[in-house]
């Protein structure tokens, strides 16, 4: 997904993330159930990228269809992607399958949250669909079940839950909607691509911090409740020793790094020099 479609989905990803806090599962399975009704009918994707329609024609559209048939949330985050921009008619389902699998991993997120660090619950879910795809590649037999296309969903997600016991609920639903609606690519395929989106999520516990010299235990101590206070939440600090920084420090969390490194002022001095 590139162009307007890309910037469509990190807008409504932005306003996602709003209701992530509280999120349910069941939040997630109107989303997909949505997505399926698109999917269903490509009549309906054309008329909802359709540049030629309002962003509240369209909105009001997908109201129409799923209303009072999910939750009002489910229904307003649909209705939102409908009122955006889209260079295909694909690309709006690729969409609804993210903020899904999104609030899934939110959800798992959340479970450990109350423990101090939601890395736990991410970690978890990711391992479960690890698990999963690495029972997939070792049988050829279960490869081929799962690509059948006369089994019944009810029969694959059996048989998919019964490859990882014990698995999350939240690993249970994305499998799940791996296993029966793939759109178009492997089940294990699409289990990597909602692993690498819990991973992403996962890097927002994590603070990688380059310092030039090694840090005190008083020092280290208040760079962590500093961190802490700064982004809100209990975050997993990983301290590296790099001379090349000069002097100063640089973190990273996430998609998001501070620079106060010298390295970082003398860059920005030259950048204004040559302008």
């Amino acid at each position: 997904m590139a162009g307007i479609s890309s910037e469509s989905l990190t807008t409504a990803l932005a306003q996602l993330e709003a209701k992530l806090p509280f999120a349910s599962l069941q939040l997630a399975k109107d989303l997909f159930g949505i997505l399926g009704t698109v999917d269903s009918s490509a009549g309906l994707r054309r008329a909802l990228t359709d540049p030629s329609r309002t962003g509240d024609e369209k909105s009001a559209l997908v109201k129409q269809l799923v209303g009072g048939k999910v939750s009002a949330d489910a229904a307003e985050i649909a209705g939102g992607l409908a009122s955006s921009r889209w260079a295909s008619a694909r690309d709006i389902g690729d969409a609804l399958e993210t903020l899904a699998a999104t609030v899934v991993i939110a959800v798992a997120e959340n479970k450990s949250a109350v423990s101090a660090s939601g890395i736990t619950g991410l970690e978890e879910l990711e391992n479960d669909l690890f698990a999963f795809n690495q029972a997939v590649a070792s049988s050829h037999e279960v490869q081929r079940a799962l690509s059948e296309p006369q089994a019944s969903p009810a029969a694959k997600i059996a048989l998919a839950e019964k490859l990882v016991p014990g698995s999350s609920e939240e690993a249970k639903v994305l499998i799940s909607q791996a296993v029966t609606q793939p759109r178009g690519v492997k089940p294990s395929k699409l289990v990597e691509s909602f692993a690498k989106l819990a991973a992403k999520r996962q890097q927002r516990w994590i603070a990688t911090v380059s310092v030039t010299r090694p840090l005190t235990e008083t020092q280290a101590s208040r760079l962590q409740a500093g961190l802490d206070a700064l982004y809100g939440r209990e975050l997993k600090v990983n301290l590296n020793v790099d001379p090349a920084l000069i002097g100063g420090i640089r973190v990273q969390v996430g998609d998001e790094v501070l620079d106060a490194s010298v390295v970082a002022r003398l860059s920005e001095l030259r950048r204004q020099l040559a302008g």
